[in-house]
């Protein structure tokens, strides 16, 4: 480069520099040859930031480093013109927002609430931030903060993040840090979870520069509990965000449940995998003459019910009605025990028209995809063995390891199996607030399909 660069330098392999080339913003730990100080003799501090460079000298951009961490380096920029400071953080954290207002903006249903009071306003390597996840629950924001980069951040990053939510009149009662992830550990960082002290940030490296830009220390009492009412598609939902699965919801679902609501009227509805009961409840809102929620969790089982208390669905005291009931079981053994007997299926509810599968991921690395396979088949062969001909059904995977054309045929198999026919409705993603990023197949993780079984 003809530039002079003060960081330290990271000399990569070929292959590392073809992949960087790629689009993909990943450095692995067997991809380095060497580190190199900077001009003035400093090596890379844990987070600190880094010129990638492959052995022929050619710059392949700029990064934070992990020495912990199996994925070494994470690429921040390829602009040989970004200067880290203040400024360029704010301009990411801006970006983020704005795609959010744009794609998600006027998509609200009448009479709802902005989509955007709950989305995700941060998605890592997707908004150009590795490493960093934000989400959006109407005043409350949640963290998770996955590598030691950012760690070192955030003290920067939350203050001007409030900072540009409140240019858009979003007032933040509190940031809720959700730091508990295993893969923190690989990081070398500890875990945790609670709300975040702003008061801490007044020690941190930026503090000057965050005084000279005008941005002050957001001076935020620490809330009294994690509990937050949410809306979503106009359904009320009470999160505890201190214990449940990842920031407290699944945002990502939030359009794909709108599709099984507009599908609902007149229905009898099977929500497998139900959680909380946000299918579920969408089915209810969309006119379901009867909704089924099942999980295996008698917690989420509980606040399914709650849920459904609250949007007047279920009436106080009353733990099921003719229009809606609650099952903790298995779904694996569930679904085949109800195609086995008609009795017990009929007091489930049943026979169903629409069918809901959200099961969580079936597998978390490449080596378990063909168990994985397996388990989606079967459940969806389950599944159709209880529709009649006419009938609906929503499935779905939530790992980026089980791709969409393996789901595809995983579904295919079933169909094949059970001697029925699909007539596809929809084929969607996650929503837009978790956008894809073309090169990094890692963002690419939902895929959802509506079908009709004829």
């Amino acid at each position: 480069m003809k530039k002079a660069r003060p960081y330290p330098r990271v000399v990569v392999t070929k292959k590392a520099a073809r992949s960087l080339r790629a689009g993909h913003p990943w450095v692995f730990e067997g991809e380095i040859l060497r580190v190199e100080p900077s001009q003035e003799g400093t090596m890379p501090e844990p987070g600190g930031l880094v010129d990638v460079f492959e052995e022929n000298g050619t710059w392949q951009g700029a990064g934070l480093i992990s020495p912990q961490s199996k994925i070494r380096v994470r690429i921040l920029s390829k602009n040989a013109n970004d200067r880290f400071d203040l400024a360029f953080w704010e301009r990411r954290l801006q970006w983020a927002w704005q795609h959010r207002l744009t794609t998600m903006g006027s998509l609200s249903l009448p009479g709802c609430e902005p989509d955007t009071n709950c989305c995700r306003v941060v998605f890592s390597e997707a908004d150009s931030l590795p490493g960093l996840i934000v989400d959006r629950y109407e005043d409350v924001l949640v963290a998770q903060v996955g590598t030691v980069g950012m760690e070192r951040l955030c003290p920067l990053l939350y203050p001007l993040l409030v900072q540009v939510l409140a240019g858009d009149g979003v007032q933040v009662r509190g940031i809720y840090e959700r730091n508990d992830s295993p893969s923190r550990v690989k990081e070398g960082l500890e875990l945790y979870k609670g709300w975040y002290d702003f008061s801490s940030a007044a020690q941190s490296p930026w503090t000057d520069a965050l005084a000279a830009a005008g941005t002050a220390l957001p001076q935020l009492p620490l809330p009294d509990d994690a509990r937050v009412m949410a809306q979503e598609n106009g359904i009320v939902f009470d999160l505890d965000l201190e214990n449940s699965q990842k920031t407290g919801f699944f945002l990502d679902q939030k359009y794909n449940r709108r599709a099984v609501r507009n599908l609902a009227a007149g229905k009898r509805v099977l929500d497998c995998f139900c959680h909380v009961g946000p299918f579920g409840l969408n089915a209810a809102a969309g006119g379901a003459d009867f909704v089924r929620f099942v999980d295996v969790s008698q917690t989420a089982i509980d606040l399914a019910r709650e849920n459904a208390r609250l949007n007047g669905f279920l009436p106080d005291g009353v733990s099921s009605t003719d229009k809606i009931g609650f099952t903790c079981a298995n779904v694996l053994e569930y679904l085949p025990e109800l195609a086995r007997d008609k009795g017990r299926l009929r007091q489930e509810g049943g026979p169903f028209d629409l069918i809901v599968l959200d099961p969580p991921a079936f597998t978390k690395s490449r080596s378990t995809i063909s168990h994985a396979q397996k388990g989606y088949r079967e459940i969806n062969q389950a599944a159709m063995r209880l529709l009649p001909r006419g009938g609906y059904l929503a499935t779905c995977s939530c790992s980026h390891f089980m791709s969409r054309d393996l789901l595809a045929n995983a579904i295919a198999e079933a169909a094949h199996n059970v001697n029925v026919q699909l007539k596809q409705v929809a084929e969607r993603q996650q929503a837009p607030d978790h956008p894809i990023l073309w090169g990094v197949p890692e963002t690419h993780y939902l895929d959802f399909f509506i079908f009709q079984v004829v």
